[in-house]
């Protein structure tokens, strides 16, 4: 007859087959953090200032291109719209939308970079979005607000890992090395990805296919992102490696 089990043993294997639970919210403190100024200040608009304080709110804290052109002299808010724009929104479906793509795409990627790449990630991919829409739109008058430029940016970087994620810290990140453009291009299922995002884009912005949106999609400031973020991010992820091993796993 074999001798039971230590104590120490049974309490190991009790552990190990228990199954492991994942909190309801798993998302990064810098995207949560992000998440709750947005919609704060969203709520903050509808619920709490007058309607001349959501002007005024609106008239520093948007983007407006025409301001700098020069036609209206030097103001120092002209030193932080190009930022305060990305937590701004103008309707219940505007932010909801953009919260829900901020936690699908920047999770992963703020595992993968950490709290501070993301955050400066976060503010150069939404600044080259309005960098592009200025370039466009040089004397527009139109406010421009949301973080969907950023969040264009975050699913620019996604497709340079390949859309492939790992879980084996426990949290969802991107895996595996920045992939070479030349690898990415052979990807079908990121090309595919790639091309509809376009797409959609590109159909919501100049035909305005957009359910639930009273203003204009500003295509160009979600192009100019996901541009900064598809070429740019190598810049931020200070894991990533050289090509060699040429992806020959992956299948076109």
């Amino acid at each position: 007859m074999s001798e039971p089990d230590s104590p120490s043993e049974i309490e190991q294997t009790q552990h190990e087959a228990e199954p492991r639970r994942e909190p309801v919210f798993n998302l990064p403190p810098v995207v949560l953090a992000v998440i709750l100024i947005c919609v704060a200040i969203y709520l903050l608009q509808e619920y709490v200032l007058t309607q001349t304080q959501q002007y005024i709110l609106l008239d520093y804290g948007s983007f407006i291109p025409v301001l700098y052109t020069g036609k209206y002299g030097f103001d120092w808010s002209l030193l932080s719209r190009p930022f305060t724009y990305a937590f701004l929104h103008g309707s219940v479906p505007h932010i909801v939308i953009n919260m829900v793509m901020l936690a699908a795409f920047g999770s992963p990627l703020a595992n993968r970079l950490g709290t501070f790449w993301f955050a400066l990630f976060f503010a150069l991919t939404g600044l080259a979005s309005v960098v592009l829409f200025w370039a466009i739109h040089p004397f527009g008058e139109t406010p421009l607000v949301g973080a969907s430029g950023a969040i264009s940016g975050m699913m620019g970087a996604a497709t340079r890992f390949g859309l492939r994620t790992e879980r084996s810290s426990g949290k969802t990140a991107f895996a595996g090395p920045v992939l070479p453009i030349s690898i990415i291009l052979r990807l079908r299922g990121v090309t595919i990805f790639i091309v509809a995002w376009m797409v959609i884009n590109l159909a919501t912005g100049l035909f305005g296919f957009a359910f639930g949106f009273d203003g204009q999609i500003a295509w160009e400031a979600h192009v100019g992102g996901f541009v900064a973020g598809f070429f740019g991010l190598r810049w931020f992820d200070r894991r990533w490696q050289h090509p060699e091993w040429m992806a020959t796993d992956h299948r076109t």
